[in-house]
């Protein structure tokens, strides 16, 4: 399996697919004519979604025509080892609304494992990335970046943990193992998505988990979490961003908020 400098050119091409994200995304962010429908599962999806995730395959398809792609609204294609993971807008909900908190994730997953990941979030001018050995970074470009590094907090009770919502917690029978870390800790804040994770790779936040998520949520934030040095599973602490559900934090908090939390298997 590649490591280190050879994804170099899978991480030059992450940033070209979100630099076309965020062209579309930003043109149709407040739009008067913003189309929104509603899927199957109840959550919406914009034109702007679909236009992106559309514009994104079409450079995959010209730039890497043995990889696979899995995108949130049209599925799975391909059959390489290789596989670039879309999510066209994480934050969909806080698009519709006019709140700037969302991002384009790309990620590029060799077997199980995420190699590389890209957060862009253009509304906020901000831009995460990460690929396997060289780190996690910040900035606008390749070339001008600052290092993320997670926080050295060691205790629950000096941690800031932050979350999506409520929903799904109840359902997972979890409820009550997750008020119990939000007790166990400094401080809660629901900053949601993908910004709980770079807040977390950033060292700005120590503990972010979510109970129901899906791949294309997750595998780009896998990377550039374990790339600033935390720790990244889902809530049985199974390593990676498959599980259905997330729990990352800098490491030092992983197996304390599990205990707490109480959803660990094994």
């Amino acid at each position: 399996m590649t490591s280190g400098r050879g994804f170099s050119e899978d991480m030059r091409l992450a940033h070209v697919l979100a630099d076309q994200a965020d062209s579309i995304s930003m043109e149709r962010f407040k739009a008067q004519d913003l189309q929104v429908e509603t899927k199957p599962d109840l959550t919406p999806v914009t034109d702007a979604d679909r236009a992106i995730e559309e514009q994104l395959r079409i450079s995959l398809s010209r730039a890497r025509t043995r990889d696979a792609v899995m995108g949130e609204e049209f599925g799975t294609t391909g059959h390489g080892s290789r596989k670039w993971v879309l999510d066209p807008i994480d934050g969909t909900k806080n698009f519709v609304r006019g709140v700037p908190v969302w991002a384009t994730l790309v990620a590029l997953m060799d077997g199980d494992e995420a190699v590389v990941g890209l957060v862009s979030a253009p509304a906020l001018n901000r831009r995460w990335w990460a690929a396997k050995g060289v780190g996690a970074w910040t900035g606008r470009r390749l070339e001008n970046a600052t290092r993320c590094t997670v926080s050295g907090v060691s205790t629950l009770g000096d941690a800031s943990l932050s979350y999506s919502s409520l929903s799904g917690w109840e359902e997972r029978n979890a409820l009550d193992g997750f008020l119990d870390l939000t007790r166990s800790v400094w401080r809660t804040r629901a900053y949601g998505d993908f910004w709980s994770y770079m807040l977390l790779a950033e060292g700005a936040v120590d503990i972010a988990c979510e109970p129901e998520v899906s791949l294309w949520d997750l595998a780009a934030v896998d990377v550039i979490v374990r790339e600033a040095g935390g720790r990244f599973t889902d809530l049985s602490g199974t390593p990676g961003p498959a599980g259905g559900s997330a729990l990352a934090t800098n490491g030092a908090l992983h197996d304390a908020s599990l205990r707490t939390l109480g959803t660990a298997t094994g």
